[in-house]
């Protein structure tokens, strides 16, 4: 019985038919692992999230944690299927291998964990932010905040946080006032607000490691006055508690089950992470991860939503065809009706089109160069904001294929569109990511990233000339447009219809992936293969040219949100 959670065939197709994950092994990184290795952490990834994470999926969003005034209580399950998680060895899946690690590729270990995304993403959040904690401090701490801090996360031992928002900021990082006061030891006091901290309290560990963006007395303002902190709740050596409060949970719509706390640093013990003035651009380390972590999170719930609707537009008899004339006949599976297909193949075309984006991204990240970390600071703001949009949908299809049973508690696609829908807010907005995708990525060095997307674009399109032709068009048009906006050098009249552009650039790029896939299927026949010749072709004749009039907006200069009163709105 194939899975509702997520599809194991169609990961093996792009891991090791299209992205030939397989070839890494001949990097020394990967050297030790295999065909028979990825597999395997496959298999565990799939049976501990089918196990531990799934069945307590609605027990989380029904019993979302308390707060007493004294401790957070989370339901029992949680810990245990961490401390599963954990025992796996998947938190340090990729770190190197002196510090606990099994150095996993990352597109191996992006498709495991799309697994726990799937079968529980409030759970997966804890462990999610763990790791890119722990992958901040092994890329800039000291070998003794290393030891001291990171050891322990990959123990499942303490977790970690990324402490940024402040009630009064919100995402503009530039007017944080949390404070820090270097003492004579060469550690800091910290002292500040924080606010929508996921996994910001529990007692799902020993400690919890904050790592809080402040700023030092007399640092200038704005964000080159910013320093990064590891502030741990509890001091590791003693045990004592740090002067970290809970003020308050905030209650939220989906990803109930992992906490969301408003932090409270009361003259808090905290440790310097690298150089005063550079915290923000250590935080982007995790920040950039946390990103591509979120567009996997909404691919993993779309794509469940997909798969629990698929089976049930299969099951459910009701009504029969236009042409039927008997009302004695029997009803045929909903499936058979139009409108059913439609909102199931468009589904099928925006998971697996996003999951495609994810892993490639994740292979970006195993085979450094110039051109793939340009080509991914480009990609990054479409892989977090692309899926959160679109996968989303997907769930909204499949609460409107289950019908009035769809709006329901007793079925379970209600939840994940409410979990999914977090995502567009999560680590950026999907309108800030417009501002950085068509403000910074495509500019940057003189627009070599917009040239290097759109030339790797052409060269999937070149193999599969039966169906490119609107993809190839659709780079032109996107290259004039992108001139032409800023054509003025106005950054005002330019951004104004940043998320019109967004979304035309994510919807070219998921027909690149599709062009990716038709060609990894080309002389393969079965089924399998079939859906996604004909899902590749469904994108680009009825998704591709949803573009179309965004550039056209884009192209007329229209500076109506610019010109807006507010007094208009009433």
């Amino acid at each position: 019985m194939n899975s509702t959670v997520l599809s194991r065939r169609d990961l093996d197709f792009l891991l090791y038919e299209w992205l030939n994950v397989e070839s890494l092994t001949a990097r020394e990184r990967f050297a030790e692992h295999s065909r028979e290795t990825f597999d395997a952490f496959l298999d565990v990834s799939q049976r501990i999230a089918e196990r531990d994470f799934a069945p307590h999926n609605r027990a989380n969003d029904l019993h979302e944690p308390t707060f007493d005034g004294n401790r957070v209580e989370t339901i029992p399950e949680v810990a245990k299927a961490l401390q599963v998680f954990a025992e796996s060895g998947l938190i340090g899946a990729t770190m190197d291998a002196e510090y606990g690690g099994l150095q996993l590729p990352q597109v191996v270990q992006r498709a495991c964990f799309l697994w726990f995304q799937a079968a529980n993403t409030a759970t997966s959040a804890y462990a999610m932010l763990t790791s890119g904690n722990a992958h901040l401090l092994l890329a800039h701490g000291t070998e003794e905040q290393k030891r001291t801090y990171v050891l322990p996360m990959l123990e499942g031992r303490f977790t970690g946080t990324m402490c940024l928002s402040e009630p009064q900021a919100g995402s503009s990082l530039s007017e944080v006032t949390t404070r820090a006061v270097k003492q004579a030891d060469g550690t800091y006091r910290v002292t500040g607000g924080k606010m929508w901290i996921s996994g910001g309290d529990h007692e799902l560990s020993e400690n919890i490691i904050h790592l809080v963006l402040a700023r030092v007395a007399g640092a200038p303002a704005g964000v080159k006055g910013l320093s990064l902190f590891i502030v741990p709740k509890r001091d590791p050596a003693t045990g004592e508690r740090n002067g970290v409060t809970l003020a308050g949970l905030n209650h939220k719509m989906g990803y109930r089950g992992t906490t969301n706390a408003v932090l409270a640093f009361e003259d808090a013990a905290g440790e310097l992470v690298g150089e005063e003035g550079r915290g923000l651009q250590y935080m982007f380390h995790m920040m950039n991860e946390a990103r591509i972590g979120v567009g996997s999170g909404a691919v993993a719930l779309g794509y469940t939503g997909y798969l629990h609707a698929l089976d049930y537009a299969r099951e459910r008899e009701q009504g029969r065809p236009p042409a039927a004339k008997d009302p004695a006949a029997p009803p045929v599976p909903i499936i058979k009706h139009s409108d059913v297909r439609r909102m199931l193949l468009a589904s099928k075309t925006y998971v697996e089109g996003g999951l495609a984006l994810v892993l490639f991204a994740a292979k970006l990240l195993d085979e450094p160069s110039a051109e793939n970390d340009l080509l991914l600071d480009v990609l990054t703001p479409i892989v977090k904001a692309w899926p959160s949009q679109w996968c989303r949908l997907a769930d909204d299809h499949a609460i409107q294929i289950h019908g009035g049973y769809g709006y329901t508690r007793e079925y379970p696609v209600e939840q994940f569109y409410r979990d999914n829908r977090l995502n567009s807010i999560h680590e950026g907005t999907d309108g800030i990511q417009a501002l950085d995708l068509l403000g910074r990525k495509v500019t940057m060095k003189g627009g070599a990233g917009l040239a290097l997307l759109l030339d790797r674009v052409a060269a999937a399109a070149r193999k599969c000339p039966e169906i490119s032709g609107p993809v190839l068009d659709a780079c032109e048009r996107l290259k004039r447009t992108t001139a032409k906006v800023w054509a003025s050098g106005d950054p005002s009249t330019a951004l104004v219809n940043a998320t019109a552009y967004l979304d035309a650039a994510g919807h070219l790029v998921v027909a690149w992936m599709w062009l990716e896939q038709w060609n990894a299927a080309a002389g393969k026949e079965g089924d399998f293969y079939q859906g996604k010749r004909v899902a590749a072709r469904y994108f680009i004749t009825h998704e591709l040219p949803r573009i179309n009039p965004m550039l056209d907006l884009l192209d007329s200069g229209d500076t109506l949100l610019l010109d807006l009163d507010d007094a208009w709105l009433g």
